[in-house]
């Protein structure tokens, strides 16, 4: 069994607690945060121990999964792995690039497994996509959702940064070059956002993340050299399209004829994405190995996010 903590009480953290407490080859330990009656609200039903410092677990679990705000990633991700323990740090991995590349140089160093939590690359349809997607041409990606206060950054840096992580991983190259465009609509840093990515192996990428819309959306849609793929992230389904063209004679001569097929695979992969996020995290542990979404994949996505940001002027 691996002993887990999870560091941060808060919404995320409340559900990585209802997660970590039901997988099968883990133990649900502690749960930590500053606030102790938050943690005891959180960590009650589960059987774990409520407890309001890092200080407290060191030495008695096996992981941590840090559910805390970005800024405070680093101060609690570097003192878990030197002190042994295996992370899983929610996204994005840090608000700077230093900060990031600190943490996946100590966990270099340690030798323990430093996961980032982009949970989006574990929701079934996506990695249904593995065994899907082979000739990439471009790749549109919608992200809509409607205002809420509650969340403080912006638009890109809160929703866009799942799909740029997916396109990156699906386009299987570096960004060479980024052209983007954002609003602010309803508050102080934007709200829409739109990027155009091309990569250097010539595949390109529209990416659109808007927090002012009235429905959700969650959506990808991959043209490939023979098929296209749309993906709906919500509903976790996956159709192929895919055209045939044939020849026949008719009394008016040579003829043409399309012929459109849909093909809906059967997913291999089932269940909520953040307990299929859990498992990776444990099975990256056990097997001491790199994590499907890694430290540097965390990296990546966050440098991506920079880019976009300063391509639409919402960055120096």
């Amino acid at each position: 069994m691996t002993r887990l903590a999870v560091v941060g009480a808060g919404i995320m953290g409340a559900n990585h607690v209802r997660i970590a407490a039901s997988m099968r080859d883990a133990e649900l330990v502690y749960v930590v945060d500053p606030d102790l009656e938050r943690a005891r609200r959180a960590a009650h039903t589960h059987g774990a121990e409520a407890v309001t410092t890092l200080d407290a677990i060191i030495g008695h679990v096996d992981g941590a999964i840090v559910a805390t705000p970005s800024p405070s990633h680093v101060e609690l991700v570097v003192p878990l792995l030197r002190a042994g323990i295996h992370v899983l740090v929610e996204k994005p991995i840090a608000t700077t690039e230093a900060d990031a590349e600190l943490m996946i140089e100590v966990a270099s160093t340690e030798g323990r497994v430093l996961m980032v939590g982009h949970v989006e690359r574990f929701n079934p349809a996506v990695l249904e996509l593995d065994r899907l997607v082979r000739d990439v041409v471009h790749i549109d990606a919608s992200r809509l959702s409607p205002y809420s206060p509650r969340i403080t950054d912006d638009v890109v840096t809160d929703l866009m940064i799942h799909d740029l992580d997916i396109v990156r991983a699906l386009a299987g190259a570096e960004v060479a070059d980024v052209v983007a465009t954002a609003r602010r609509v309803r508050s102080d840093s934007a709200d829409l956002a739109c990027a155009l990515l091309t990569f250097s192996n010539g595949v390109t990428a529209n990416v659109t993340a808007s927090r002012i819309g009235q429905q959700k959306v969650r959506e990808l849609r991959i043209t490939q050299s023979d098929s296209f793929v749309n993906v709906d992230l919500v509903r976790m389904d996956v159709t192929i399209n895919r055209v045939e063209h044939s020849e026949f004679l008719s009394e008016a001569g040579a003829s043409y004829r399309q012929t459109g097929m849909v093909e809906i695979p059967f997913l291999e992969f089932r269940g909520e994405p953040l307990a299929l996020e859990h498992l990776e995290f444990l099975r990256a542990i056990a097997a001491n190995r790199t994590a499907r979404v890694s430290g540097e994949d965390g990296l990546e996505a966050l440098r991506l996010v920079k880019r976009v940001l300063r391509a639409s002027g919402e960055s120096d």
